[in-house]
C-alpha cells in the first residue's frame, strides 16, 4: 500500500509545479489579508512623525515604542490594537523573531489582564495560521523540493520508531503525565 508521501514524490519527479491552483490561491489571499490589514492600519492613523515605529528587539526599543504609542493608544485605541494585532500574527505565520518582545510590549500597552489575553489570541491566531500555510503548501513544496530526503526520513522514523529522534522520546514521556501542558 502507497502512502501519501510516497505518491507525492512519484508525482513530483514527472518535473510539474507541485502546488495547486488552489492551494497557490489559499497562500495568497493569506498573504494578501496581511497586507490589506496593515495598509489599512496604516491609512486610518493621524499624520505624524513615525519614525519611531518598528519591530522591538530589546527592552530598550520596547520602552522607546510604550512612550511614543501611549498617546497613540489613549486617542486611537482601535487601530493601535488593530495593528498590533496584525503585526503579531503576521510575525507568528511567518516565524519573525521578536514576539517576546511584541508581548511584552501588549503589557506594558494594554495592562497585564488585557495584554495576556490579547498575546494568547494572537499567539494562537499566529501559530493556526502558520500550520494552515505549512499543511497547505509546505509538504508539497518539501516532497518536490527534497523527495529523496523526505523519504529517508520517514523510513528511519518508521523504521526506528523514534529512536534515532530522542528528543520525541522526551515529549512522549511529558506527554504521558503531563497532557494538560499539550
Amino acid at each position: 500500500m502507497e502512502r501519501r508521501g510516497e505518491r507525492d514524490c512519484k508525482e513530483n519527479v514527472e518535473g510539474r509545479f507541485p502546488l495547486t491552483f488552489w492551494e497557490v490561491a489559499g497562500a495568497s489571499a493569506v498573504v494578501g489579508a496581511f497586507v490589506l490589514g496593515l495598509a489599512c492600519v496604516y491609512l486610518t492613523m493621524p499624520a505624524s512623525d513615525y519614525s519611531f515605529l518598528k519591530l522591538p528587539r530589546s527592552l530598550e526599543d520596547i520602552q522607546i515604542l510604550r512612550d511614543h504609542l501611549e498617546d497613540y493608544t489613549s486617542d486611537y485605541t482601535v487601530q493601535v490594537l488593530v495593528g498590533y494585532c496584525i503585526v503579531y500574527i503576521f510575525m507568528q505565520t511567518f516565524m519573525i523573531p521578536g514576539t517576546v518582545f511584541m508581548s511584552l510590549l501588549a503589557g506594558s500597552l494594554f495592562g497585564v489582564f488585557k495584554g495576556v489575553a490579547l498575546v494568547v489570541f494572537t499567539a494562537t491566531a499566529g501559530a493556526s495560521s502558520c500550520y494552515f500555510l505549512s499543511k497547505l503548501i509546505g509538504r508539497p513544496l518539501v516532497s518536490f523540493l527534497w523527495p529523496e530526503q523526505l523519504s529517508f526520513f520517514q523510513a528511519q522514523v518508521i523504521l526506528d520508531a523514534f529512536g534515532s529522534l530522542p528528543f520525541l522520546d522526551e515529549a512522549t514521556y511529558l506527554m504521558k503525565y503531563f497532557p494538560f501542558i499539550f
